[in-house]
């Protein structure tokens, strides 16, 4: 049976030093003090200057890259999605988990880079800011008719059905409640 690319990143990285002769953090130091910033330019650095084959290359260029970029908590990720010009959406997606939570303890927010994934035994819906005055309700109902409000997803995630979208704390509402219940049930 074949490694996933994770395990096999995760055996590269248990190899490092052996297979290239410095530890990553030696490496990543490497890149720090180059300057660069494009992919390719680190990659071809470390091929070029210092002998690297170009997976390992590419891996090490990866790992500099998500240094830091990795918020430590889900919460982080929640409040990156609220941050600047979205933060006046914030009140929004309180209002929704405060109504979710309700559903039952088996409820999971599975907050992600962009969005929040609801999930039961599968994702039943997803929150999100898309734009600085509007927060989406996507809503995995398949079957279910659409209606001025409750709209076809279309292009807005492949993931889900339908889509509601949200402007004010009063878009959270007993409809949208009870559209999300429905998900939830069907989950």
């Amino acid at each position: 049976m074949s490694k996933s690319p994770e395990a096999m990143a995760q055996s590269m990285l248990a190899n490092i030093k052996d297979k290239t002769g410095k530890p990553l953090a030696d490496w990543l130091i490497v890149l720090k003090g180059a300057g660069l910033e494009k992919h390719g330019e680190m990659v071809k650095l470390l091929k070029s200057d210092h002998g690297v084959t170009h997976g390992f290359a590419n891996l090490i260029v990866h790992e500099f890259r998500n240094q830091g970029a990795k918020p430590a908590t889900e919460e982080d990720l929640v409040d990156t999605q609220y941050a600047g010009p979205k933060s006046e959406l914030r009140p929004i997606y309180d209002a929704l988990v405060g109504k979710i939570a309700e559903f039952g303890d088996d409820v999971e927010l599975a907050p992600k880079k962009s969005y929040v994934s609801l999930r039961r035994n599968k994702q039943f819906a997803l929150i999100q800011p898309s734009t600085k005055t509007r927060v989406d309700v996507g809503l995995n109902m398949k079957g279910e008719p659409t209606t001025d409000r409750l709209e076809a997803s279309g292009s807005f995630n492949a993931m889900c059905s339908h889509r509601v979208r949200l402007s004010t704390v009063a878009d959270v509402d007993d409809e949208l409640i009870g559209w999300l219940r429905r998900a939830y049930e069907m989950a």
